[in-house]
Order: C-alpha cells, then structure tokens, then sequence
C-alpha cells in the first residue's frame, strides 16, 4: 500500500513538473516544538529542529505543489505514568527520548496573494534513528513508520520563505502493544531560501 501511494506521489509530481509554469528548489530549516501524546509521556512539548529541501511546482496563477524531504528531530520526556503502563519496560533513562525522521510532506498551495499562501497535505516519517533509552525486552518501542496531516501558512519575500505549520500524527507509533496509543504532534517554524 504505501509503495502505491509513494509512486502515485511521484507520478503526480512528474506530471506536474512536466506541466508547471514556475518551478523553484531550495533549502529549510527551523525549530520543531513537539510532544507525544499519550499517558506514556510527559504533557508539555520540548524543541528539536528540522533542516532540509524543498521544491514549489506551480499549477496556475494560485495553486501550487510542495514537495519536501526533511530531516526531523523530535524529543520528548516519558511521564511516572509509562512504568505502571509497561512493567516489563527496562529503561537506563526515561528523560531525553530522542527520534530522528525522514520526513517526506506533500503541501498544496494556495496563494491568496503573491506574499501569503495557505498549505496543507500529508507526511510521511520514516524512523532512522531512536535512542536506547526505551525498550522492552531488548525491542525498540517505536514503529518505523508515521503517517501525519501538515497545515500552516508560508509568506514569501523574494526567494526568502518563512512558515508556520502544525502537524498531527494519524499513526499509533507504539510499537510495543496497543495499551497506550503515541502519536507525534508538533508545530514547526522555519525560514526557506529558493536557490533556482
């Protein structure tokens, strides 16, 4: 399933390209202020940050695509809850929980004026990497894949972007059992630089 939705996407984007009237690429990075939602965790959002590339593929005077590949740090702290949860969770240390995505959204655009726009669409994470910290019997407690919804806004000065946006996880990353239910959230804000 998700091999047909990444060539779908792709295709899409192809075509797209193909047919655009403006195309630009360039780079992104800003702040990630996130947390996991569950009894697990600890209810306050902590900073990462996300740094990456982007590619805006117009489709008319107001409509656009924004395809993105980021790399994402999310970190996060367990609650005193996640030991009554998890009897059997060995842990050396259940401050600091660090994971790292790569993170693949696809925004559509709506530019209400040649400064602002409005986006929206989904992402896809891939699980690179997860510290240590939290295990249970030796397996990793986090599932390698996050399937998110984004939105925010984007204003553009010249080849200089800055956005806001908020991401919220559709996807139980819990890959531990179905007891507690993790999902990411985070709002992200950023500066972009159209280099083409």
């Amino acid at each position: 399933m998700k091999t047909k939705v990444l060539s779908l996407a792709i295709a899409v984007l192809i075509f797209s390209t193909a047919r655009s009237q403006s195309f630009h690429l360039g780079v992104k990075g800003g702040a990630n202020i996130n947390k996991l939602s569950g009894k697990s965790f600890s209810d306050q959002f902590n900073f990462g940050y996300h740094l990456g590339a982007f590619a805006e593929i117009g489709l008319g005077k107001k409509w656009a695509i924004q395809p993105e590949v980021l790399f994402n740090q999310i970190n996060t702290d367990t609650s005193r809850e996640v030991s009554k949860i998890y009897t059997n969770l060995s842990a050396n240390n259940l401050s600091n929980i660090k994971l790292s995505y790569l993170s693949i959204p696809i925004l559509l655009s709506y530019k209400v004026n040649k400064f602002f726009a409005i986006q929206a669409g989904p992402q896809y994470g891939l699980l690179i990497e997860q510290n240590k910290n939290l295990l249970e019997n030796g397996k990793d407690a986090f599932k390698k894949g996050d399937f998110s919804m984004l939105g925010g806004v984007q204003f553009k000065l010249a080849s200089i972007r800055i956005y806001g946006r908020y991401a919220i996880g559709l996807s139980n990353i819990n890959d531990i059992d179905n007891k507690d239910k993790w999902k990411n959230q985070s709002f992200q804000v950023g500066v972009g630089l159209a280099i083409l």
